[in-house]
């Protein structure tokens, strides 16, 4: 009876990690690297850069890409600044990190983009990419931030049954795999919607952004480790929240579930000492896509002050 439960066992995670492999290949062949590559210590981080002006650097948010970013913000402010736009390390199509830390990921892409000659940038991070950009700018660096329904305080409670399962190596071993390798288009839809509500997902978007690159083994991990590990290094980070002088502009919506203006943006602005608030009625979690206007305006303020 023992043999025949580990043959079965056995067989499950070889079919499970062979369906798993099929979906990355095949989701790796419908969205290849879209931008060029520039290399720190061994790991390819990817980009895109274009336009022209002061140097802004936008940074995506958890279980993303660039390609959130460059769906229809990033066009927008081309005109205005010379652009960078980043896969942060382990998703997209940068490579993962040893360490997957706010700082290891803000420094990674510091000198990543220091290889183009940005020195200096404004940094635009939309919800996890602000915790990168705070992070950086505790690190030193950038003229000013724009911190998009970014999280920025340690919140109360626990993250979702997802993040609960896969904080520890043996929920990480089986439900990764089975993620990969099962999660139906269904519910990837559904879960996109979830972020963007109460807003509109827009036309194109999820076919736009490449979904199925959220899904490969790799990237789950990084995703996971990155998320599991944020409510401990915000509190690390918030003593020093003080001592940030540079110019920040934050924009939030009152709707945001994923990230609770409530919870992060409003109490942190009472502790950044050259912040601007701007808050969203109605908005939710995505407002570079649904109140595109409001964002723009918020960097070109940050390029002003």
């Amino acid at each position: 009876m023992a043999a025949s439960f580990l043959i079965a066992v056995a067989a499950l995670a070889g079919v499970t990690h062979w369906r798993a492999a099929a979906r990355e290949a095949t989701a790796e062949a419908a969205h290849p690297p879209s931008g060029s590559f520039v290399t720190v210590d061994g790991k390819r981080l990817h980009y895109e850069m274009t336009g022209q002006g002061p140097d802004l650097i936008m940074i995506h948010g958890a279980s993303g890409s660039l390609r959130d970013l460059t769906f229809g913000l990033r066009d927008r402010l081309a005109d205005r600044f010379r652009v960078t736009v980043v896969d942060r390390p382990g998703l997209g199509h940068s490579d993962a990190l040893d360490e997957t830390s706010l700082l290891a990921q803000a420094r990674f892409i510091k000198s990543g983009v220091a290889q183009l000659g940005v020195t200096e940038p404004i940094v635009l991070g939309q919800s996890y990419g602000g915790a990168v950009a705070l992070a950086w700018a505790l690190d030193g660096g950038p003229k000013a931030l724009v911190l998009v329904a970014s999280p920025s305080m340690p919140w109360p409670g626990k993250l979702d049954i997802w993040y609960r399962a896969t904080d520890n190596a043996v929920g990480r071993a089986v439900a990764i795999p089975l993620a990969s390798a099962f999660v139906p288009d269904s519910y990837v839809r559904k879960a996109i919607d979830a972020v963007f509500a109460p807003d509109p997902v827009p036309p194109g978007y999820d076919n736009f952004i490449g979904t199925p690159l959220t899904l490969r083994r790799e990237t789950l991990a990084a995703n996971v480790a990155q998320v599991n590990a944020l409510r401990a290094e915000l509190m690390t980070m918030e003593p020093r929240y003080p001592t940030l002088t540079l110019p920040v502009e934050m924009i939030h919506g009152t709707e945001d579930t994923i990230v609770p203006l409530h919870i992060h943006s409003q109490p942190v602005s009472k502790l950044l000492p050259n912040s601007r608030l701007t808050v969203i009625p109605g908005a939710g979690h995505m407002p570079h896509h649904a109140h595109a206007d409001e964002v723009i305006a918020a960097t070109l303020r940050a390029a002003l002050r």
